[in-house]
């Protein structure tokens, strides 16, 4: 029997980080691949880890997409036979029928666990809640804290206005259920009288899709044993991936808070968030050197490709030279010039910019890089050949420090801090350069 005891695809990148942290705080060995590797070198590290995934894109997808993009990942780990086989979904369950649909992952999930197993008509446990992190779920409905205020979903500032999947709904079942033709229901926390009462509960229950209250961490230990009881497959936040460990806590030691110092580190932004603008500006203050990103121009005619090219390579000498130096570097997006971009252009751009400076720095001998931005983050390890990730260091927080597994002798072992915008203290950037010192 396999030890593996969850697999799961991620359906962006930086929140599939977030599943190997909240395992690895549990005592779970973990590892997550940034592509669906062969078969071999998937069975290699599920005879080795508690917890193995693949890092995807699914909520940025349109819904005719998914199927291409999901099942294999999850076909993939379902023949591995895990404990739990886990769709990472957000937190704040952010997904459309027409965009991240969730409903459509649910239905590709269980058509996936039902030919390799007799569990394929098992109602599908859906945890979103994540209370350390601000989520929660109470009578089906869904609430997220933003700043010091819990909001109840479709009232919280950011996901209200979501400029993609803005939220209109709080009660989760309704939410996901305008995304599928199949039933979704919730369970209240007010059922929740033993571990043997969920199991039953859920597994009794006539639908496919069950929402799941959680408003502290007992509610996740105890969720987190039911799912492990069930087995098969699940939805839901890095919560759900806490509850399963926090249930059957691992051996593993706990995760270090720091790493040997490494030098001066790289920071590269492919995020418009306010907080990143004032990470960078804090950097700054620090002594580090800032720039913006050069990004090319969908302008046509050689003068503006040349003149973007030696721009580039200008930047990029200042960005080594000052690294070489001692110098920390920071370079960001939201004063990067994109005229020359249409809308959708841009974030791909300011990526494929952002990466580019990586690839140069790392081959230079940078060993510790912070990225921020999930696209810029996907294109950085991908640009660099990065086949798989482990935690190296937690200094604070949801602060991650990744080790970069690649055949390439230049980029295994380097040390990745891939984050969200949102992310992270002010002066996070010199937290991360001063670690281990």
């Amino acid at each position: 029997m396999s030890k593996l005891r969850l697999g799961f695809y991620g359906d962006d990148f930086t929140g599939s980080v977030d599943v190997l942290l909240q395992v690895a705080r549990r005592g779970w060995t973990g590892r997550l691949f940034t592509r669906l590797p062969d078969r071999e070198t998937l069975r290699a590290a599920a005879q080795r880890c508690d917890a193995v995934g693949v890092a995807g894109i699914a909520r940025s997808l349109p819904s005719e997409k998914l199927e291409a993009e999901v099942r294999p990942v999850l076909t993939a780990l379902a023949s591995l036979d895990p404990q739990v086989l886990q769709y990472k979904a957000c937190s704040t369950a952010d997904s459309s029928p027409h965009v991240g649909s969730v409903g459509r992952a649910l239905e590709i999930g269980r058509a996936v666990v039902g030919e390799q197993t007799a569990r394929g008509e098992q109602p599908v446990p859906m945890l979103f809640a994540q209370p350390d992190f601000g989520r929660y779920t109470a009578f089906g409905h869904h609430f997220a804290r933003e700043g010091e205020a819990v909001y109840r979903l479709d009232r919280q500032p950011t996901m209200s206005s979501h400029p993609v999947t803005p939220m209109d709904e709080s009660d989760l079942a309704v939410h996901l259920g305008r995304q599928t033709e199949l039933g979704i229901g919730s369970l209240p926390f007010t059922a929740y009288s033993s571990v043997a009462e969920v199991t039953q509960q859920i597994r009794e229950s006539d639908v496919a899709g069950l929402v799941l209250d959680a408003l502290g961490e007992e509610h996740l230990r105890l969720l987190g044993q039911a799912l492990l009881d069930l087995g098969g497959f699940a939805i839901g936040s890095g919560g759900l991936s806490h509850a399963l460990a926090a249930a059957e806590p691992g051996k593993a030691g706990p995760v270090p808070v720091a790493t040997p110092a490494r030098g001066p580190v790289l920071a590269v932004s492919g995020s418009r968030s306010a907080q990143t603008r004032r990470q960078i500006d804090a950097a700054a203050r620090a002594g580090w050197m800032t720039a913006p990103l050069v990004v090319g121009s969908s302008g046509s005619g050689e003068h503006g490709t040349a003149e973007h090219s030696a721009s580039e390579h200008s930047l990029r000498e200042r960005v080594l030279v000052a690294l070489a130096a001692g110098q920390s570097v920071a370079l960001s997006s939201d004063d990067a010039d994109t005229s020359g971009l249409a809308a959708q252009e841009v974030l791909p751009a300011l990526a494929s910019a952002a990466a580019g400076v990586v690839e140069a720095a790392v081959r230079a001998g940078v060993g510790r890089v912070i990225v921020c931005g999930g696209d810029t983050s996907s294109r950085v390890t991908t640009l660099l050949g990065v086949e798989s990730l482990s935690i190296a260091a937690n200094p604070t927080g949801n602060v991650v420090l990744l080790r970069a597994h690649a055949a390439d002798p230049a980029v295994d072992g380097l040390e990745l801090l891939l984050k969200g915008g949102q992310v992270g203290d002010v002066d996070l950037f010199e937290t991360i350069r001063g670690l281990g010192d």
